[in-house]
């Protein structure tokens, strides 16, 4: 077993390394040495995030090495071809709602079912879901994207309750959410103004959020930070 910053050790798994974050997140754990880093994707075939099968074929094939130090969920939903995020709550339409989270909130939370028994029992271990800013109820000032917001709200709140039952089994593990900037990608593009001020690269956001993974402590299971490694209120 290979031994990391923060006390890790062990293999990480990316779910979703087929997106820009998820390629590179990929990418910055390799560099820092984990191994090895499973990466899985809908597009290479390997899970589906509303075939829970899927998703438990992928963990149990991981976890014959070993329990894993890092899981990162770094799947979304933000837009997909003539449907976007609602800019009043006259645009709710409860078919793209239900989408939003089954992909957002339910397809995470099944990847936590099974990936939790597999954590180890003793040593430091993670688990991490790609969340957003705008899940922030208190933060929100804006209104409009409704069912992305709410699914991300609700995603927060999964990783909140995953956090308090694994601390009673696991007491080093840890599980957050993260919000990884706004990152140029191809979910982001659509929604990014023409300047791209503030804008970051895959990379960048990547070797950032594994920064503040690597920082984090138990006591800070359960809450939700950004790529800058401030707490982002609920």
């Amino acid at each position: 077993m290979i031994r990391h910053q923060g006390g890790m050790t062990g293999s990480a798994l990316i779910f979703g390394a087929s997106g820009g974050i998820g390629a590179a997140l990929a990418d910055a754990t390799e560099a820092a040495g984990y191994g090895p880093v499973f990466r899985f994707s809908r597009q290479a075939g390997d899970f589906d995030l509303t075939d829970e099968a899927s998703i438990a074929a992928c963990v149990a094939r991981a976890a014959e090495g070993g329990p894993p130090a890092l899981v990162i969920v770094a799947t979304g939903l933000l837009s997909r071809n003539d449907k976007r995020p609602e800019r009043a709550i006259r645009e709710i339409d409860a078919a793209w709602m239900a989408e939003n989270f089954a992909i957002n909130t339910i397809g995470p939370a099944l990847i936590a079912k099974h990936v939790a028994p597999h954590l180890p029992k003793e040593g430091r271990s993670v688990l991490a879901f790609l969340s957003a800013r705008v899940g922030s109820i208190s933060d929100n000032r804006l209104g409009g994207w409704h069912s992305y917001r709410a699914s991300k709200a609700a995603l927060n709140m999964i990783a909140k309750g995953v956090a308090l039952e694994l601390a009673r089994t696991r007491p080093q593990a840890i599980c957050v959410t993260l919000h990884p900037g706004t990152v140029e990608t191809g979910l982001s593009a659509p929604f990014r103004s023409g300047s791209d001020a503030g804008v970051i690269s895959p990379a960048q956001s990547a070797a950032a959020l594994l920064g503040v993974l690597q920082k984090l402590t138990p006591a800070e299971s359960g809450k939700c930070f950004g790529w800058d490694g401030v707490e982002i209120p609920a």
